[in-house]
């Protein structure tokens, strides 16, 4: 019988969180156990949550941070000591500038003991993300679907505003956390899947985008998890890569399958963003690939 990949989320959560709790019964006393990993967590929307309740009594109402967004279960996990300052709508800007009155830089977080940093970034810079989403929306309801309009119209524009702008602000992000925290382990995770590697039956009713327009947004969001990757690479960073993970869990599936919610006819209050059930996909291979005690 085939496990749903949800249940499959579901169970290595739950397989992380029995050996974290098998770890700390094993050692000889309480009071000889090591300190709880000090973990904080920075980024932007797929980082907080943003969508999925309930939101988080402690964060800014701004942030629409949940209590079940990925730093949190990745924190139950590994029983570590979370702060958590993921903000909705954040850009690398807002790591060391205040996001809104009253929300302090993020980079305030980052301390010298600070162990372990993870981040989703870059997505919103330039509003490169959220422009293509809706402009690819716009022409997809004026085409009936039909044809590449979008891509006919920006071609590369959105690619270039990630690879002139968006890359080097990553990656200077990316150095000043190591600057800042330099014993931290660092990961910042690549965005999932929204749409599909090319149209689907029933896809135009959730995601009204073109067809061509389709290929043309998962090459985007290629692009946007490449320039990521990239900057990784070169700050000594660990990229979590969501590419296969994510795979058939895009916007355009049912629900019980989906990780991102569709534009319409979704079940949380923030539309293209990652569900509950995301948000679990997502912490789970962060701690695949952290591979951390």
């Amino acid at each position: 019988m085939r496990i749903p990949a949800q249940q499959r989320t579901v169970a290595a959560l739950a397989a992380v969180t029995g050996i974290a709790a098998l770890g700390l019964g094993a050692g000889p006393a309480a009071a000889d156990a090591p300190d709880p990993l000090r973990y904080v967590a920075l980024g932007d929307s797929y980082s907080a949550g943003s969508g999925v309740l309930p939101l988080d009594p402690g964060a800014p109402l701004l942030c629409a941070r949940t209590s079940k967004n990925y730093p949190h279960l990745l924190a139950a996990s590994l029983g570590a000591k979370l702060t958590d300052v993921t903000c909705g709508g954040a850009q690398t800007k807002d790591f060391t500038t205040a996001q809104y009155p009253g929300v302090a830089p993020q980079f305030d977080a980052l301390k010298s003991d600070t162990d372990l940093v993870t981040l989703t970034i870059g997505g919103n810079d330039n509003n490169t993300f959220i422009n293509a989403i809706l402009a690819c929306g716009s022409s997809g309801l004026l085409s009936g679907g039909k044809g590449s309009p979008c891509k006919d119209t920006y071609g590369t524009t959105f690619k270039d505003q990630i690879e002139t702008k968006t890359y080097p602000a990553v990656k200077a992000s990316l150095d000043r956390i190591k600057a800042r925290s330099p014993r931290a382990k660092v990961a910042i995770l690549g965005y999932p899947w929204i749409t599909p590697a090319k149209a689907v039956p029933g896809c135009f009713a959730k995601m009204p985008i073109a067809e061509g327009d389709i290929p043309y947004l998962r090459d985007l969001q290629t692009h946007l998890n490449g320039a990521a990757r990239r900057a990784a690479s070169e700050t000594g960073t660990t990229f979590v890569d969501m590419a296969a993970a994510s795979d058939a869990h895009d916007a355009c599936r049912p629900a019980r399958e989906r990780w991102i919610e569709p534009v319409l006819f979704g079940t949380d209050f923030v539309p293209v963003h990652p569900n509950a059930a995301g948000e679990a996909g997502m912490a789970a291979r962060t701690a695949e690939v952290l591979n951390l005690p």
